[in-house]
Protein backbone atom coordinates (compact mmCIF):
# COMPACT_ATOMS: atom_id res chain seq x y z
CA UNK A 1 0.00 0.00 0.00
CA UNK A 2 1.15 3.45 -0.69
CA UNK A 3 2.29 5.82 1.67
CA UNK A 4 -0.17 8.58 3.02
CA UNK A 5 1.77 12.11 3.71
CA UNK A 6 -0.45 13.61 6.10
CA UNK A 7 -0.44 17.19 8.02
CA UNK A 8 -2.22 17.71 10.82
CA UNK A 9 -3.60 21.07 11.93
CA UNK A 10 -4.68 21.48 15.72
CA UNK A 11 -1.96 19.09 17.38
CA UNK A 12 -1.76 19.95 20.59
CA UNK A 13 -6.21 20.04 21.72
CA UNK A 14 -7.60 16.50 22.62
CA UNK A 15 -8.33 15.29 19.18
CA UNK A 16 -5.37 16.42 17.50
CA UNK A 17 -3.15 14.56 19.84
CA UNK A 18 -4.90 11.34 19.30
CA UNK A 19 -4.59 12.45 15.74
CA UNK A 20 -1.26 12.38 15.82
CA UNK A 21 -0.85 9.48 17.63
CA UNK A 22 -2.79 7.48 15.12
CA UNK A 23 -1.02 8.34 12.33
CA UNK A 24 2.85 7.72 13.58
CA UNK A 25 1.40 4.31 14.39
CA UNK A 26 -0.33 3.78 11.09
CA UNK A 27 2.19 2.23 8.67
CA UNK A 28 0.77 3.49 5.50
CA UNK A 29 0.86 6.76 7.20
CA UNK A 30 3.41 9.43 7.30
CA UNK A 31 3.55 12.44 9.14
CA UNK A 32 5.09 14.87 7.03
CA UNK A 33 4.26 18.29 9.33
CA UNK A 34 2.07 19.89 12.07
CA UNK A 35 0.34 23.22 11.93
CA UNK A 36 0.18 24.83 15.29
CA UNK A 37 0.50 28.63 15.28
CA UNK A 38 2.18 29.19 18.98
CA UNK A 39 4.81 26.86 18.11
CA UNK A 40 5.78 27.68 14.70
CA UNK A 41 9.79 27.18 13.83
CA UNK A 42 10.09 24.34 16.14
CA UNK A 43 10.06 20.45 16.03
CA UNK A 44 7.00 18.69 16.81
CA UNK A 45 9.43 17.06 19.44
CA UNK A 46 10.09 20.16 21.15
CA UNK A 47 6.32 20.77 22.20
CA UNK A 48 5.22 19.24 25.40
CA UNK A 49 3.45 15.77 24.79
CA UNK A 50 4.97 14.88 21.83
CA UNK A 51 8.74 14.49 23.08
CA UNK A 52 9.51 10.98 21.05
CA UNK A 53 8.19 12.42 17.35
CA UNK A 54 11.03 12.89 15.45
CA UNK A 55 11.67 15.53 12.70
CA UNK A 56 8.47 16.25 12.38
CA UNK A 57 8.30 20.29 11.58
CA UNK A 58 5.68 22.92 13.09
CA UNK A 59 4.67 25.81 10.84
CA UNK A 60 1.90 28.50 12.28
CA UNK A 61 0.07 28.58 9.31
CA UNK A 62 -1.16 26.42 6.50
CA UNK A 63 0.13 28.61 3.68
CA UNK A 64 3.78 28.83 5.05
CA UNK A 65 3.42 24.72 5.29
CA UNK A 66 2.06 24.23 1.89
CA UNK A 67 4.48 26.09 0.12
CA UNK A 68 7.07 23.82 1.74
CA UNK A 69 5.54 20.47 2.50
CA UNK A 70 4.22 17.68 -0.19
CA UNK A 71 1.03 16.56 1.32
CA UNK A 72 -1.67 13.59 0.39
CA UNK A 73 -4.01 14.87 3.11
CA UNK A 74 -4.75 17.28 5.70
CA UNK A 75 -6.52 16.49 8.79
CA UNK A 76 -8.03 19.48 10.57
CA UNK A 77 -9.38 19.47 13.95
CA UNK A 78 -9.50 22.68 14.67
CA UNK A 79 -12.42 25.69 14.68
CA UNK A 80 -15.02 26.36 12.18
CA UNK A 81 -13.44 29.52 11.10
CA UNK A 82 -9.91 27.70 10.71
CA UNK A 83 -11.04 24.99 9.59
CA UNK A 84 -12.72 26.51 6.53
CA UNK A 85 -9.40 28.42 5.43
CA UNK A 86 -7.73 25.42 6.28
CA UNK A 87 -9.64 23.07 3.89
CA UNK A 88 -10.38 26.11 0.73
CA UNK A 89 -6.05 25.96 0.98
CA UNK A 90 -5.65 22.79 0.80
CA UNK A 91 -7.35 22.24 -1.86
CA UNK A 92 -6.05 24.95 -3.53
CA UNK A 93 -2.40 22.95 -3.01
CA UNK A 94 -4.23 20.03 -4.06
CA UNK A 95 -4.40 18.65 -0.85
CA UNK A 96 -7.41 16.41 -0.10
CA UNK A 97 -9.29 17.63 3.49
CA UNK A 98 -10.31 15.27 6.20
CA UNK A 99 -12.31 17.77 8.33
CA UNK A 100 -13.81 17.37 12.29
CA UNK A 101 -14.65 20.41 12.77
CA UNK A 102 -18.43 21.07 12.61
CA UNK A 103 -20.14 24.37 12.36
CA UNK A 104 -19.74 24.89 8.75
CA UNK A 105 -22.69 26.99 7.62
CA UNK A 106 -24.55 25.72 4.30
CA UNK A 107 -22.92 28.27 2.43
CA UNK A 108 -19.38 27.10 3.38
CA UNK A 109 -20.66 23.56 1.97
CA UNK A 110 -21.78 24.48 -0.82
CA UNK A 111 -18.50 26.04 -1.47
CA UNK A 112 -15.89 23.38 -0.82
CA UNK A 113 -18.51 21.12 -3.07
CA UNK A 114 -17.86 23.35 -5.72
CA UNK A 115 -14.05 23.74 -5.51
CA UNK A 116 -13.74 20.01 -5.13
CA UNK A 117 -15.89 19.84 -8.11
CA UNK A 118 -14.17 21.98 -10.00
CA UNK A 119 -10.66 20.23 -8.96
CA UNK A 120 -11.54 16.94 -9.09
CA UNK A 121 -10.28 16.32 -5.82
CA UNK A 122 -12.12 14.71 -2.50
CA UNK A 123 -12.95 16.24 1.06
CA UNK A 124 -14.46 14.72 3.48
CA UNK A 125 -16.02 17.09 6.31
CA UNK A 126 -17.22 14.49 9.24
CA UNK A 127 -19.77 15.88 11.99
CA UNK A 128 -18.55 13.15 14.02
CA UNK A 129 -15.91 10.20 13.43
CA UNK A 130 -16.90 7.35 15.90
CA UNK A 131 -18.50 4.65 13.90
CA UNK A 132 -20.87 4.17 16.56
CA UNK A 133 -22.24 7.57 16.35
CA UNK A 134 -22.77 7.18 12.71
CA UNK A 135 -24.48 4.36 13.02
CA UNK A 136 -26.71 6.22 15.98
CA UNK A 137 -27.59 8.63 13.10
CA UNK A 138 -28.27 5.79 10.04
CA UNK A 139 -30.69 3.73 12.53
CA UNK A 140 -32.31 7.16 13.67
CA UNK A 141 -32.87 7.47 10.38
CA UNK A 142 -34.32 4.18 9.65
CA UNK A 143 -36.89 5.06 12.89
CA UNK A 144 -37.80 8.29 11.58
CA UNK A 145 -39.83 6.75 8.97
CA UNK A 146 -42.22 5.19 11.76
CA UNK A 147 -41.97 8.30 14.28
CA UNK A 148 -42.99 11.60 13.66
CA UNK A 149 -42.62 12.93 17.20
CA UNK A 150 -38.58 13.09 17.86
CA UNK A 151 -36.39 14.86 19.98
CA UNK A 152 -32.66 15.21 20.10
CA UNK A 153 -30.65 15.57 23.52
CA UNK A 154 -26.92 16.33 22.94
CA UNK A 155 -24.37 15.83 25.23
CA UNK A 156 -20.97 17.67 25.16
CA UNK A 157 -17.76 18.89 27.08
CA UNK A 158 -18.32 22.56 28.25
CA UNK A 159 -15.77 23.37 25.69
CA UNK A 160 -17.35 23.28 23.02
CA UNK A 161 -18.14 26.15 20.60
CA UNK A 162 -21.46 25.37 18.43
CA UNK A 163 -24.71 24.22 19.95
CA UNK A 164 -26.25 22.15 18.67
CA UNK A 165 -23.74 19.71 17.85
CA UNK A 166 -23.03 19.03 14.03
CA UNK A 167 -23.73 15.64 15.10
CA UNK A 168 -27.31 16.63 16.46
CA UNK A 169 -27.69 18.80 12.54
CA UNK A 170 -26.65 16.08 10.44
CA UNK A 171 -29.07 13.18 12.63
CA UNK A 172 -31.95 15.71 12.07
CA UNK A 173 -31.11 16.41 8.42
CA UNK A 174 -31.20 12.89 7.87
CA UNK A 175 -34.20 11.93 10.02
CA UNK A 176 -35.97 14.93 8.06
CA UNK A 177 -35.25 13.10 4.82
CA UNK A 178 -36.93 10.03 5.88
CA UNK A 179 -39.47 11.74 8.22
CA UNK A 180 -43.18 13.14 6.98
CA UNK A 181 -43.29 16.63 8.13
CA UNK A 182 -44.53 17.35 11.69
CA UNK A 183 -44.88 20.27 14.31
CA UNK A 184 -44.49 18.14 17.45
CA UNK A 185 -45.76 19.16 21.26
CA UNK A 186 -49.04 20.87 21.83
CA UNK A 187 -50.54 23.30 19.42
CA UNK A 188 -50.95 26.03 22.54
CA UNK A 189 -47.66 25.21 23.79
CA UNK A 190 -45.84 28.32 25.22
CA UNK A 191 -42.27 28.52 27.02
CA UNK A 192 -42.64 29.57 30.32
CA UNK A 193 -38.65 30.40 29.93
CA UNK A 194 -37.43 31.38 26.80
CA UNK A 195 -35.39 27.87 25.20
CA UNK A 196 -36.95 25.54 27.70
CA UNK A 197 -37.90 23.39 24.40
CA UNK A 198 -34.94 23.74 23.01
CA UNK A 199 -33.54 24.38 19.66
CA UNK A 200 -36.65 23.45 16.57
CA UNK A 201 -35.39 21.47 12.97
CA UNK A 202 -38.45 20.86 10.92
CA UNK A 203 -40.42 20.30 14.18
CA UNK A 204 -38.22 18.12 15.66
CA UNK A 205 -36.90 19.82 18.79
CA UNK A 206 -32.91 19.76 19.82
CA UNK A 207 -31.30 20.29 23.39
CA UNK A 208 -28.07 20.78 23.95
CA UNK A 209 -26.12 19.87 27.39
CA UNK A 210 -22.63 21.42 28.23
CA UNK A 211 -20.72 20.09 30.85
CA UNK A 212 -17.53 18.85 32.33
CA UNK A 213 -16.65 15.19 32.67
CA UNK A 214 -18.77 15.10 29.18
CA UNK A 215 -17.02 13.83 25.67
CA UNK A 216 -19.83 13.60 23.04
CA UNK A 217 -23.36 11.94 23.48
CA UNK A 218 -26.53 11.90 21.84
CA UNK A 219 -30.08 10.61 22.36
CA UNK A 220 -32.39 10.52 20.15
CA UNK A 221 -36.14 9.77 21.80
CA UNK A 222 -38.96 8.48 19.71
CA UNK A 223 -42.30 8.44 20.72
CA UNK A 224 -45.56 6.78 19.73
CA UNK A 225 -48.88 5.98 20.95
CA UNK A 226 -47.95 3.35 23.46
CA UNK A 227 -44.59 3.14 23.04
CA UNK A 228 -41.08 5.24 22.96
CA UNK A 229 -37.94 4.32 21.40
CA UNK A 230 -34.18 5.33 22.28
CA UNK A 231 -31.37 5.03 20.55
CA UNK A 232 -28.56 6.26 22.20
CA UNK A 233 -24.40 6.73 21.82
CA UNK A 234 -21.49 7.81 24.26
CA UNK A 235 -17.35 8.70 23.46
CA UNK A 236 -15.82 8.06 26.42
CA UNK A 237 -12.47 9.43 25.27
CA UNK A 238 -11.42 10.74 21.65
CA UNK A 239 -9.64 7.49 20.91
CA UNK A 240 -13.13 6.83 20.12
CA UNK A 241 -13.08 8.92 17.00
CA UNK A 242 -9.87 7.44 15.48
CA UNK A 243 -10.86 4.26 13.70
CA UNK A 244 -13.33 7.12 11.87
CA UNK A 245 -9.97 9.15 11.00
CA UNK A 246 -7.96 6.58 9.83
CA UNK A 247 -10.98 5.71 7.30
CA UNK A 248 -11.57 8.85 6.14
CA UNK A 249 -8.25 9.56 4.81
CA UNK A 250 -7.64 5.57 3.34
CA UNK A 251 -11.60 6.86 1.32
CA UNK A 252 -10.25 10.47 0.64
CA UNK A 253 -7.20 9.21 -1.13
CA UNK A 254 -9.69 7.54 -3.64
CA UNK A 255 -12.23 10.46 -4.10
CA UNK A 256 -12.67 13.19 -6.86
CA UNK A 257 -15.58 14.87 -4.96
CA UNK A 258 -16.95 16.84 -1.75
CA UNK A 259 -18.64 14.00 0.84
CA UNK A 260 -20.35 15.17 4.31
CA UNK A 261 -20.41 12.85 6.88
CA UNK A 262 -18.98 9.71 7.39
CA UNK A 263 -22.21 7.36 6.62
CA UNK A 264 -22.03 8.48 3.06
CA UNK A 265 -18.69 6.32 2.80
CA UNK A 266 -19.33 3.22 4.72
CA UNK A 267 -20.77 0.11 3.39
Amino acid sequence: MNRVKIIIAGPRGRMGSEAVNLVINTEHFELTAVIDYKFGGKLLNEVEGFKKIHNVPVYSNIEECLQTETADVLIDLTTPEVGMHHARTALSYNVRPVVGTTGFSKMELEELEYICREKGLGCIIAPNFALGAVLMMKFSQMAGKYFNDIEIIELHHDQKLDAPSGTAVKTAEMISAARSPKSQGHPNEKETISGARGAEFDGMHIHSVRLPGLVAHQEVLFGSDGQTLSIRHDSYNRASFMSGVKIAVDTVMKLDTFVYGLENILE
